[in-house]
């Protein structure tokens, strides 16, 4: 049976400037680090891509690396774009990165023009597409000058192979240094991809928010549930299906200490006075203030990304709950 988006995509999501450019993000993006490789089910990784879109997530986040295996998160993305979305990927915003390994040798890696664009075609392929909306250096590369991968950037551009270059992983001096070589070139940094929830608030520490202001540079925070911590998965223990049960590398079990556990139990009642999930009421959190242009989530099901879509419904926050959740956190 053909796909036919809801005629309501629109009316359900809220749309935030990037920066000071003319693109809007959808609040909340749909990332497809996880649950969209090969080792996943392919019908299921299509249903939430499906009920994403209809939710009015417009933006699909993805890498060269992702999957598992490495690259099959692109392929079967570029799948559901044939199968499903053939008329519609003027109302997507697709984006890509590269910056971690991808195949054996000297160019698998890191951020040389050599690899950047290599990768990019590969990542192209991949999905059957002509550009990406947006292609990320997805992290520093200590070896190469920073001229030579903004220099990549701003040639990937020039190219239409992508319409925006973006960073992520970059601290704040980093930052600055890249964003500036990139507005001497001509293809200015749309947007910044940093790690950012309630648990790891790194951004704030190290004045990356405040470049990103300075400068007009959007962003999008990744993990903002931190590993699914922050949702109402562990506050009754560790469910056998769970992440950290599985003892998977990003979370275990030993993660999961009472001190953390009581925090996470707190600040759930907070969210439950608000009549929003715990997963609700931290990507509302990211976004307060309007810094964060948008959050990436991650998702196995498509009831989370529902939870997660209805966030928008309640962004606010008194000053008083504020306070409140930041006795919780400096605990």
């Amino acid at each position: 049976m053909s796909y036919t988006p809801s005629q309501d995509r629109y009316s359900t999501m809220k749309y935030n400037r990037c920066g000071k450019s003319g693109l809007k993000l959808p609040a909340i993006s749909l990332g497809l680090w996880h649950n969209f490789g090969d080792v996943n089910v392919y019908e299921n990784s299509r249903a939430m891509v499906k009920r994403a879109f209809d939710l009015g997530i417009t933006h699909m986040d993805l890498a060269n690396n992702y999957g598992p295996p490495p690259g099959s998160a692109e392929e079967n993305f570029g799948r559901i774009l044939r199968e499903d979305f053939a008329g519609y990927r003027d109302e997507m915003v697709i984006t890509t990165k590269a910056g971690y390994l991808m195949w054996p040798g000297p160019y698998g890696e890191w951020g040389s023009k050599k690899y950047l664009v290599s990768s990019l075609d590969q990542s192209l392929k991949r999905m059957g597409l002509d550009y990406v909306d947006i292609f990320y250096h997805h992290r520093p590369d200590p070896n190469t000058p920073i001229e030579e991968t903004m220099a990549a950037l701003d040639l990937i551009v020039r190219q239409g192979k992508a319409l925006y270059v973006g960073l992520s992983n970059y601290n704040a001096e980093e930052t600055k240094q890249a964003v500036q070589i990139l507005k001497q070139l001509g293809t200015p940094c749309l947007v910044h991809q940093p790690k950012y929830s309630m648990l790891d608030r790194w951004v704030e520490e190290d004045g990356l928010l405040d470049v990103l202001d300075e400068n007009g540079v959007g962003s999008v925070a990744f993990s903002p549930l931190e590993k699914g911590i922050l949702t109402n998965r562990y506050l009754n223990g560790v469910p056998t299906d769970s992440r950290a049960a599985s003892e998977s590398p990003f979370l275990k079990s030993d993660d999961l200490t009472e001190e953390l556990l009581t925090k996470v139990i707190r600040l759930n009642e907070i969210a439950a006075s608000r009549n929003q999930t715990l997963a609700q009421m931290a990507l509302a959190w990211v976004l307060r203030g309007g810094r964060v242009t948008s959050v990436i989530i991650g998702a196995s099901k498509v009831s989370q990304i529902e939870d997660c879509a209805a966030t928008i419904n309640n962004l606010d926050f008194s000053s008083e709950e504020l306070a409140l959740i930041e006795d919780i956190l400096k605990a």
